[in-house]
């Protein structure tokens, strides 16, 4: 007979490999899972996808050279060819290659071969050098020391056998590649999220190791980056490492990490980083390049072109081109990029769901009275007043005190320990809606009045207080603070693993800012319950998701002089702080203030003018990866009718499934929410439905019947006589595990562990009593029938 999979690997294709000279061991991966699956949200539950997994990935060293995909023997040697390209794809490997044990197909992504496809012999698989031959020919890896550079192996943490995602290899070899050929500036583009500092670390760890470079400079604009970098990502390196403060050049040291603003002069000191020849470091690292480094004028690019001998690495989420700032020209394309949309489709960023708010005064206009004093007694201006003057020239009490409202709801729903941050046009802003959320927490959740002022905090540049309580909001074995009030100060760079809703209450025009702010919420932590995120969006800011460059490369270019504000979006925040992390801003750059002054515009605050939201609208992050923009019903609909076309297809396939939950699985994976569904249906039509009838309701406008009234229907009919005592009791209790729980419960076998089958019997003994396992699974199958054969 036929060899199955796994025999054909075991006995004719890890043969293969092994003669060919692939150590076992040290070369030959097997089972080579690459991706952690996309979470699927459904309603406040979540469960992953199928994670990608290659038969084999063979290796050379630290460079992947080939996936090969296993077919069972006699469906022949180019079946799986396909599959393997899309992997090689993926994972950026030159050799695709198929095989069902009867012989090797092998694809060659190199062009450096005479056929791009060959069907080869069991016994004619290449040798692992013959591969990398073609590898180096294909990277243009010259010399022998070239090679060297290109195969120095990873840093190995001993204890946890951490090891980099595919990405991140990808990232790190072509960083590690272009050094080695002799190019001197190069950009990787990450997505918030998905390590771009630890991916930093291992090209530092493999140049350095490797002899290419003996001392790095890691530059940051933000006393947050550089310390946990530092104490993160960068901890191996701690023998030889230092942080540069007090103005104190030491070179004793082989890694520095520093601040611009701690190398650059301040108050008339010259600049420190003089004190290093300009030949002292060998690879100089840019974090956050997108920023004051990218233009041109700034005076942090002096650092870069004094240190101009060295290489530079520039890292960003979101590359920068303007009319005068440009990440590209300084650090040329992108020796790789990984988007937002590529984590959440491979399970490594978290999905989220946007909840958007119409407030009536934003979007109808206010306008006062003539002659109208606010509560400070100035007459305000005669004028209609917009979302764009609120919180700016106008203040509304009512409208940040609904503000807060809303933002306490939600956190009602999600958990009441569930981390927050709140984003508000500027500092003064962020305070009063700091204490409009103090109050609102100690309304509503009584054992939080005594930790009211722990559970909401302001961190801003200007409050020592709040800043100082950072570490515990980014720590999620802390419980408190569950709220962060802020301006600018937490866009970027602060790893907030659990925070679990985004609210935007600011105006944001620029499509990187944007992404920043998305950012704080795209990380995954499991073991602390976060696998996706909430944006709440005051400001219609998420139409920014419609943007078709919205994860893609570089956004378009920004030109001050078409809009009012002349100061570009994306550098309008906190100050960076300097080594002790308080404000020293680059005078040449007058986007890096703190909070714009407020005596430069007229700013009027009017309590006693009602507010009210005019409409609320949710949006779910679809299948396809785009927003879900109709209603929730509606798309549901239009899913199903695209799987059955009518009433008769869906009863059809129900009927003929053994397993009913296989259907319901189905449909969610193509984005049906039948908890959310559920929650709608039931507002009309009290009771607890199944996914069958909210199909047939949803889809095909038939009247729903509640599992309560299908189970008691069936208790009527008495057609299980034919059972025993024993047997009728078993259904008796599955009929109401299906009233209470649902179908799930019905199809698992392993239900009758638990009570209260336990006091009927135990599992075996209840199996026997239907004459075996598969007299059990008829039976459940005569179940699911007269379940639904009723209505």
């Amino acid at each position: 007979m036929p060899l199955t999979e796994t025999e054909t690997c075991m006995r004719l294709i890890t043969p293969a490999l092994e003669a060919a000279g692939w150590d076992i061991q040290t070369q030959i991966r097997r089972e080579y899972t690459f991706t952690d699956g996309r979470i699927q949200v459904r309603g406040r539950l979540t469960h992953r996808g199928t994670p990608a997994r290659a038969d084999y990935v063979l290796f050379r060293g630290s460079v992947a050279l080939a996936v090969l995909e296993a077919k069972k023997q006699g469906l022949g040697p180019a079946n799986g060819i396909q599959q393997a390209l899309r992997y090689a794809e993926q994972l950026d490997v030159p050799f695709a290659i198929a095989s069902d044990g009867t012989g090797f197909h092998i694809h060659d992504r190199t062009g450096q071969g005479t056929d791009v496809e060959a069907s080869l012999a069991m016994n004619a698989f290449p040798s692992p050098d013959a591969m990398w031959d073609r590898y180096r020919q294909w990277k243009g890896l010259d010399s022998a020391s070239a090679t060297a550079i290109a195969t120095e192996p990873y840093y190995e943490d001993p204890a946890d056998r951490k090891e980099p995602r595919y990405y991140q290899r990808i990232a790190i070899q072509r960083v590690v590649e272009t050094v080695a050929k002799g190019e001197r500036r190069a950009l990787l583009v990450m997505a918030t999220g998905t390590g771009k500092t630890y991916t930093a670390f291992q090209i530092i760890h493999r140049l350095w190791k490797s002899g290419a470079v003996k001392r790095v400079l890691f530059l940051a604009d933000r006393n947050i980056l550089v310390d946990q970098t530092r104490v993160n990502d960068f901890k191996p390196f701690a023998s030889v490492m230092t942080k540069i403060t007090n103005r104190q050049a030491d070179p004793s040291y082989q890694i520095y990490l520093a601040l611009y603003q701690a190398i650059t002069g301040k108050d008339g000191d010259p600049d420190l980083y003089r004190q290093f020849s300009p030949d002292f470091f060998d690879l100089i690292v840019v974090d956050e390049c997108h920023r004051g480094s990218a233009k041109e004028t700034s005076a942090w690019r002096e650092v870069l072109d004094y240190f101009r001998g060295a290489i530079h690495l520039g890292l960003t989420a979101t590359p920068k081109e303007t009319d005068d700032v440009s990440t590209t020209t300084y650090f040329g394309d992108p020796v790789y990029y990984y988007t937002l949309g590529q984590g959440i489709e491979d399970g490594f960023l978290a999905p989220y769901k946007v909840v958007r708010y119409n407030i009536d005064k934003d979007v109808q206009g206010w306008r006062p009275t003539p002659g109208m004093i606010d509560d400070l007694g100035e007459e305000i201006e005669d004028r209609e007043y917009n979302q764009k003057d609120m919180e700016k020239t106008l203040v509304l009490n009512h409208r940040t005190k609904t503000v807060a409202r809303l933002v306490v709801d939600y956190i009602e729903k999600i958990g009441v320990h569930a981390r927050a941050i709140v984003f508000c046009v500027d500092i003064d802003h962020a305070a009063r809606m700091r204490a409009a959320l103090v109050n609102e927490v100690a309304a509503r959740f009584p054992g939080e009045a005594s930790r009211v002022h722990d559970y909401v905090v302001q961190i801003t540049g200007d409050n020592p207080e709040g800043k100082a309580r950072l570490d515990d909001f980014i720590n999620p074995k802390k419980t408190y603070p569950v709220i962060a009030t802020t301006s600018k100060l937490l866009t970027t760079g602060v790893d907030a693993k659990d925070c679990q809703l985004i609210v935007i209450d600011q105006e944001i025009n620029s499509q990187g800012e944007f992404k920043q702010i998305v950012g704080r919420g795209t990380r995954v932590d499991e073991k602390h319950g976060k696998t996706w995120f909430t944006i709440m969006d005051f400001r219609g800011v998420t139409r920014h998701f419609a943007d078709p460059n919205f994860d893609g490369l570089p956004e378009v270019v920004y030109d001050p002089k078409s809009i009012d504000d002349p100061v570009d979006p994306d550098d309008d925040g906190e100050t960076p702080g300097d080594e002790t992390g308080e404000g020293i801003t680059d005078p040449t750059d007058p986007g890096v203030i703190d909070d714009p002054d407020p005596t430069k515009r007229p700013r009027y605050i009017v309590s006693g003018v009602p507010v009210a939201v005019l409409g609320e609208r949710v949006q779910y992050l679809g299948p396809d990866g785009r927003l879900i923009t109709e209603s929730l019903t509606d798309y549901a609909k239009s899913r199903i009718t695209d799987r059955f076309r009518n009433l008769d297809a869906f009863l059809a396939a129900w009927s003929d499934a053994e397993r009913k939950q296989v259907i319901v699985t189905e449909l969610e994976e193509q984005g049906v929410f039948f908890d959310e569904i559920r929650d709608t249906v039931e507002k009309s039509h009290p009771g607890a439905f199944d996914p069958f009838d909210l199909v047939c309701h949803v889809a095909f406008d038939q009247p729903p019947l509640t599992r309560r009234e299908r189970a008691d229907n069936v208790k009527k009919r008495h057609i299980f006589a034919k059972y025993g005592e024993q047997s009728r009791r078993v259904i008796e209790i599955l009929l109401e595990k299906y009233a209470d729980e649902g179908l799930a419960a019905v199809e698992d076998i392993g239900v009758l562990a638990a009570p209260p089958f336990d006091q009927v019997g135990m599992p075996l003994e209840l199996v026997k009593g239907f004459g075996g396992r598969r007299g059990y699974e008829a039976a459940v199958r005569d179940l699911e029938m007269a379940l639904y054969a009723t209505g």
